[in-house]
């Protein structure tokens, strides 16, 4: 019966693989001819088909570029950044796409030591940290290893030596990979998606209107009440927004 069942499993993984496959290169093929609408159609598909990479949503993100789309496209090539983030063509691609927002904010000045941080830590994503360390961990067993069978003393001193530097970078790497994902769990970015969004002052429609964010802008949400969301942006202002015109990033 597990036999049977593993079978099937394995049948309709293949199956919806070859289908996504197949989807993709339909896509690829409509963008090619311009015909961006039926290749943001073929790749909806995919991701409704529980699959998603930043292959798949920086194709998206170019697609609603060409159609003057600027909320979603600003949208996936931020989902795309998430899972890539050194991937300087998606930056880029971004950029454009920022470019046609209406909105110009201020980004809250960084100390020296934060912006330090910042890059360090955010070379890589989580999970590509949390690589870097499972490699350096088996490298660090190898070397031991070495160390213990090698018998000329040049041969083990050396051993040792990378063995040692092996391990500092496994444990560095797991600590970063803690660090970027807890930086990853607190930040709750969202992309604005009404035309025109009234930010309150407090979560009701009777509250007084703060300020106004217009579609394509970058938020991150703090906390919810109800049907309302509060936001800050970039220059560190806050305020409530309904949560229909806003769509979360990291729903995935």
């Amino acid at each position: 019966m597990k036999n049977i069942l593993f079978i099937l499993v394995s049948f309709l993984t293949l199956t919806v693989s070859a289908q996504n496959n197949a989807l993709f290169d339909k896509a690829t093929e409509a963008y090619n001819v311009g015909e961006y609408q039926k290749a943001v159609d073929s790749y909806l598909e995919i991701l409704d088909n529980g699959k998603h990479s930043a292959e798949l949503y920086y194709n998206l993100g170019n697609a609603y570029y060409k159609l003057n789309q600027v909320a979603p496209s600003i949208y996936y090539y931020e989902k795309a950044l998430l899972l890539n983030p050194n991937d300087n063509e998606i930056k880029n691609n971004l950029g454009y796409a920022q470019n046609m927002t209406l909105d110009a904010i201020d980004k809250m000045p960084t100390t020296g030591l934060s912006k330090i941080y910042d890059s360090i830590i955010g070379t890589l994503s989580y999970d590509q940290w949390a690589y870097v360390s499972i490699v350096f961990m088996v490298l660090f067993v190898l070397l031991y290893i070495a160390f213990y069978y090698f018998h000329y003393s040049s041969r083990k001193r050396l051993a040792f030596i990378f063995s040692i530097i092996s391990l500092l970078i496994m444990i560095t790497s797991v600590v970063f990979a803690f660090l970027q994902y807890n930086k990853f769990k607190a930040d709750q970015p969202a992309i604005v998606f009404a035309k025109e969004a009234s930010v309150k002052a407090e979560p009701n429609k009777r509250g007084l209107e703060a300020f106004a964010l217009h579609e394509g802008t970058k938020v991150i949400v703090m906390e919810e009440l109800n049907d309302w969301k509060k936001i800050r942006i970039s220059d560190g202002t806050t305020g409530w927004i309904q949560a229909e015109d806003i769509k979360i990033l990291k729903d995935f």
